[in-house]
């Protein structure tokens, strides 16, 4: 069973809900019930065996609690004879028993159910009726994991997530990121360092400030679990959201990760993972949210810890905290003297270029461009998210470089490197393939700049596309037909984006037209500036200022001068200017022999009406 007719016979369950429950609340039971099943059948294999060493180490007079992860073979257990089979033998106890089952497991999983608010729903349920009916309609759903395993169970909650939140209105995007992004940024962060990843026995770190219900960090547990099965990746996160939390916190302790790695909480304003560093992080943050409700903890930090803290390079506007994310990562990063570390995050346009030079986020990107940090960009498909159809850009920041990627910035164009998909999902119309994620993946590792061929045949119909590296022949075009050429990775050095403002002053000037000169002070005797005539010019950070004033402004303003103490540096990434592919307009001629192609045939048929 996919993961999809999965979800769907799950959604049937709805249908006993519905007229007691809004289809808004129907998450509040499906999501919760959906997990209790999937832990009961997990722990099902060594339920016997747990009981019994209960019993024994209780006579004994022992703490029973680690002889019984040992036993279960998990990072949980339950202590209660019952499950959810048992649960329907005894139909007017229901509730009192279901209670006691949900209180029979270990610590942290009890948790994920006050999470959920679980009790409250077990007590609405039993008043309405519909308790037994529900427990008997989960109990009957097979979630043993040789019939559903993690990955596909993973998909599964993201699938209920989705639904829940489109019948209520709210953005499931919030709470997770499409797979094939996340499989696009895992090859990413760790193409680099295949050699390592494979030695037998490496440990290593990922971390996620916005976890959701734990989709990125599964899928790089898959990845490094396929190239080394050997390795282990211990996983923390942080998720805002009651519900996300609980099915992250559920699918860690099936994984067999400590769950005490996973905090609830709001990563800007209370960070649950204070101090700590990590080798790999991969994060989607919510695109354009303010950030009004952690501003005051935000600024203070910012304020009293400067650079000590997360937040020393400045601050973005309050309309869109998604740099406040990418700072907090950056606070992150292992020192490169330890081995530094490697992060992957997804964030709309805007804090490409938004806000001017001397803005917070020209500041920002002034930070992670003057210290090397940004390894490549990605621009990615409209249309990939389930809850908005924007471009997205995924930024590979890392401070540990190779020699041949410092002093350079890489910029890829996948956004044409799309499928159409079968049915869409909210506003996801779009999926990339494995050979596109492939395609990427090797621009990125070989670090080259490289174009798109598109060939088209004698009716401009495309025939195929092809990526030919800088250096490698483009494609022959077929006969009658043509190759269009368009960038697709290009590499710059750091300092292209830089560019400084420079304030250009032109003279006040009296009824007579004289230069107003100044009578004290240190402007006694200078020529006092006309603000209406105040402009500004952004010269390249790569070019001198004073050369960029004469060949640019001064055969336009020859009595204008650089008022120096207002000059700013600022840095900016125009990402699409970049690709950009100018495509001159058809001969007039050959319009002209068209429009009269067609005045012609229009004419026949007036004629042909009025005979």
């Amino acid at each position: 069973m996919n993961h999809q007719s999965l979800s769907a016979f799950i959604w049937s369950v709805a249908d006993i809900l519905r007229g007691d429950y809004k289809q808004s609340d129907y998450g509040k039971v499906i999501l919760p019930f959906t997990v209790l099943r999937r832990l009961d059948c997990v722990l099902e294999p060594t339920k016997a065996a747990v009981l019994a060493e209960l019993a024994e180490k209780q006579k004994a007079g022992l703490n029973p609690d680690p002889f019984l992860l040992r036993k279960a073979g998990q990072s949980f257990y339950n202590t209660s004879a019952l499950d959810m089979r048992r649960l329907m033998g005894d139909q007017d106890h229901i509730r009192e028993n279901l209670f006691a089952y949900v209180q029979g497991f270990s610590p942290s999983v009890r948790d994920i159910f006050e999470r959920f608010d679980f009790a409250t729903q077990i007590e609405r349920l039993a008043k309405n009726g519909l308790l037994y009916q529900i427990a008997e309609k989960f109990a009957g759903i097979d979630l043993h994991p040789e019939v559903v395993d993690n990955s596909q169970m993973g998909l599964v909650f993201e699938e209920l997530i989705r639904k829940f939140a489109e019948i209520s209105n709210e953005t499931a995007g919030e709470h997770f990121t499409p797979r094939e992004v996340i499989r696009l940024m895992v090859n990413l962060i760790f193409v680099e360092d295949d050699e390592a990843l494979t030695k037998p026995g490496v440990v290593r770190t990922i971390y996620d400030p916005a976890a959701g219900t734990g989709g990125m960090l599964s899928v790089a547990g898959e990845h490094l679990g396929v190239m080394n099965p050997k390795a282990r990746l211990t996983m923390f996160g942080q998720e805002l959201n009651d519900e996300s939390y609980a099915i992250c916190k559920a699918d860690m302790l099936i994984k067999g990760q400590d769950v005490a790695n996973i905090i609830a909480g709001n990563t800007l304003s209370d960070d649950g993972h204070a101090n700590a560093k990590f080798d790999y992080m991969l994060s989607n943050p919510p695109f354009g949210v303010e950030w009004k409700k952690v501003e005051k903890e935000v600024r203070k930090e910012h304020d009293a810890q400067g650079f000590n803290g997360r937040f020393g390079p400045g601050l973005p506007r309050v309309s869109d905290g998604s740099m406040l994310f990418l700072m907090h990562l950056l606070s992150k990063m292992r020192p490169a003297k330890d081995g530094g570390s490697r992060f992957g995050i997804v964030l709309n346009g805007s804090p490409l270029f938004t806000g001017g030079a001397g803005s917070g986020e020209s500041e920002i990107r002034r930070y992670v461009l003057e210290n090397d940090l940004v390894e490549a960009i990605i621009g990615l498909p409209t249309d990939m998210f389930y809850n908005t159809g924007i471009s997205t850009y995924v930024w590979i920041v890392s401070n540990r470089k190779p020699t041949h990627r410092k002093g350079k910035v890489q910029l890829i164009d996948a956004s044409s490197f799309w499928r159409k998909m079968r049915k869409s999902l909210g506003s996801k119309r779009k999926e990339m393939s494995e050979e596109q994620i492939a395609d990427v993946t090797r621009l990125f590792g070989s670090f080259v700049e490289a174009q798109l061929a598109t060939v088209l045949d004698a009716d401009g119909k495309e025939v195929s596309r092809v990526v030919v590296d800088a250096g490698d022949k483009a494609p022959q075009a077929p006969e009658g037909g043509k190759v269009k050429l368009a960038p697709l990775s290009r590499i710059f050095p750091n300092e292209a984006f830089g560019y400084r403002t420079i304030t250009v002053e032109r003279p006040l000037r009296d009824e007579k037209g004289k230069i107003v000169l100044g009578t004290k002070g240190k402007q006694k005797g200078k020529a006092q500036a006309d603000s209406s005539l105040r402009d500004t010019e952004n010269a390249p950070l790569s070019e001198d200022v004073d050369a960029y004033f004469v060949r640019e402004v001064l055969p336009h303003a020859p009595d204008a001068w650089i008022d120096t103490e207002k000059t700013k540096t600022g840095y900016e990434i125009p990402f699409n200017r970049h690709f950009y592919v100018f495509e001159p307009p058809r001969p007039l001629a050959e319009i002209d022999a068209e429009l009269a192609e067609v005045t012609a045939r229009i004419k026949a048929m007036i004629e042909g009406l009025a005979a």
